[in-house]
């Protein structure tokens, strides 16, 4: 170790070489390689968290036939809803699309934790509330404050919705949905960070004479605990399952096994069993109003009572062995 470590005398001398000039200080940079730069796409994270919640496809498809019998009922005209696109965005970004006044309607997804929305563009609101109130719903170009009547009109609109979303999540994952506020202010709605990702579903709505679109807006984090029942691969898994489990549910009805009702037992030794001869009683464990023990495939699953019908010998099943407390 000692042979490592340079003397005063070579420390010396060493600074006085390099203050001359003599030892070239940058020789060691020469050989250096510059770090090789890979250009990265911003958008690729955006796409590949996107990806994972493709199973909520089957959502959205529910979601809007759920909501085109609704809305055709209750508006009395038919209406059409289609799914649009889906993509990942920072929060920030997303509300300051909007502008006053929106209808803004912010909600639970229990038991996940945090908040999800549910915008409607404001043309499309005084729509609805019109044909709501037997109008044909002709958009308006005076966009103005939601008075107290359109509000709980709104609040009417958005808690049917939040009722199809939550029968059309059944398809992948059982949520309860519950409103939490109605807002119109863009400035007042503080779901998330502004730099959070946001998985946002577009829907448009199409009536007689109106059309207009309905954004829903989920935190990526808010998914986070039930990101494995949501991805396309997890749905292919269990619909492949649910196909052979009604296979081998079928394969298994018509498979034969032995039923074999045990009348009773007895312990003998081997001397006794020697002397056993024609016409010696032997004396089993149970009577003849004892229940008797069923098995299937030597696997002890009845209770029962023996007995005879029309002329053969049978045996009446009183129940499983394990909810009377028998043998399992």
């Amino acid at each position: 170790m000692s042979d490592q470590i340079l003397s005063q005398e070579e420390i010396d001398a060493l600074l006085s070489a390099m203050d001359k000039g003599e030892v070239d200080v940058n020789e060691g940079k020469k050989g250096s390689v510059e770090a090789e730069v890979k250009p990265y796409n911003l958008t690729s994270q955006n796409r590949m968290l996107r990806d994972q919640f493709n199973a909520l496809e089957e959502v959205y498809d529910k979601f809007c036939t759920l909501m085109d019998s609704s809305l055709t009922t209750s508006l009395q005209q038919p209406v059409e809803i289609e799914f649009v696109s889906t993509e990942m965005i920072k929060y920030g970004e997303f509300i300051s699309a909007f502008t006053y006044p929106t209808a803004f309607g912010i909600f639970n997804m229990e038991p996940l934790i945090g908040s999800a929305m549910l915008a409607i563009e404001p043309k499309l609101v005084f729509s609805l509330i019109d044909c709501m109130f037997g109008g044909n719903g002709k958009p308006t170009d005076k966009i103005k404050e939601f008075t107290v009547i359109e509000q709980r009109m709104i609040k009417r609109i958005v808690n049917e919705t939040l009722k199809k979303l939550e029968e059309a999540w059944k398809v992948v994952y059982s949520l309860k949905f519950s409103l939490r506020k109605i807002e119109s202010k863009p400035e007042f709605v503080h779901l998330v960070n502004p730099n959070e990702l946001m998985l946002i579903i577009l829907f448009s709505i199409k009536g007689e004479v109106f059309s207009g679109n309905i954004h829903l807006c989920i935190s990526s984090l808010m998914l986070e605990p039930i990101k494995e029942y949501l991805s396309s691969r997890y749905m292919t898994e269990k619909d492949m399952e649910n196909t052979w489990s009604a296979q081998i549910k079928n394969l298994l009805k018509n498979t034969n096994v032995t039923l074999i009702a045990e009348l009773g037992k007895t312990t003998k030794t081997v001397g006794d069993l020697l002397d056993l001869k024609v016409d010696d009683v032997i004396n089993l464990s149970t009577g003849t109003q004892d229940l008797i023990k069923i098995n299937v495939e030597d696997v002890p699953k009845y209770q029962g009572f023996p007995g005879i019908v029309k002329g053969n010998n049978a045996v009446e099943i009183t129940g499983l062995i394990q909810q009377i407390g028998g043998e399992k």
